[in-house]
């Protein structure tokens, strides 16, 4: 049960696409939300929550629930700081986090602290700008000792001044097993609004019978 809540930890603690080695301008913030449902009726929600406490650092929450169809009810939270590393005005972004939180299935609760390291830059294909960005993470179970690793991929592009598309591939490793997920979304902005419309899918490699779709809102103020 214990690889199993560490499991959850690593797929859920996920990083938006604009985070990672990004900071907030100071007293700016970043709010996403998101849901996903499978054809068994799992389903899970999250929230992440960023905020610039000052231009070199970075504040925030990750958080995360999930019902299976089972009846299995579980969850994991994870507060951080971020900062910077090196020239913040160059075209590569390196940033590195330190955050601390728990997670749990049903009784069981499992302490966690993580450190991360990203890396972003924007992109150029013709005529079109984007992103892209790695983050890596290692979370260290408080109580056993036990570790794990995650790196998640991001590229986007803006393809209007409306629309983006986004690919995210999630992989982690825990107990010398190796789980990844295939993940790309659809980002919608209305013209003249703060807030984007995310519409996407998730499916786990070797299993994508078990794609859960996405949806979500992101919100900067």
């Amino acid at each position: 049960m214990r690889s199993f809540v560490f499991l959850l930890i690593c797929l859920w603690v996920t990083t938006p696409a604009h985070a990672g080695a990004w900071l907030r301008e100071k007293g700016s913030s970043f709010v996403s939300s998101t849901f996903t449902l499978n054809m068994l009726r799992d389903q899970s929600s999250g929230t992440y929550i960023e905020y610039g406490w000052h231009d070199d650092l970075t504040i925030g929450a990750d958080l995360s629930f999930a019902n299976s169809h089972l009846g299995l009810q579980s969850g994991a939270v994870t507060f951080f700081l971020r900062r910077p590393i090196g020239n913040t005005e160059g075209p590569n972004k390196w940033a590195y986090e330190i955050g601390a939180g728990t997670a749990w299935v049903q009784n069981l609760k499992l302490p966690h602290v993580k450190v991360g390291l990203s890396w972003g830059r924007g992109i150029t294909l013709g005529d079109k700008h984007g992103w892209m960005g790695v983050d890596s993470a290692v979370f260290w179970d408080v109580s056993s000792g036990r570790r794990s690793a995650k790196l998640d991929g991001t590229i986007g592009l803006h393809f209007t001044d409306v629309t983006s598309g986004m690919l995210q591939i999630y992989v982690a490793q825990i107990n010398q097993q190796t789980y990844g997920t295939f993940a790309p979304s659809l980002l919608i902005k209305p013209r003249n609004k703060k807030f984007r419309i995310q519409i996407g899918a998730e499916g786990p490699f070797g299993a994508f019978t078990e794609t859960s779709i996405k949806l979500g809102l992101w919100r900067e103020f």
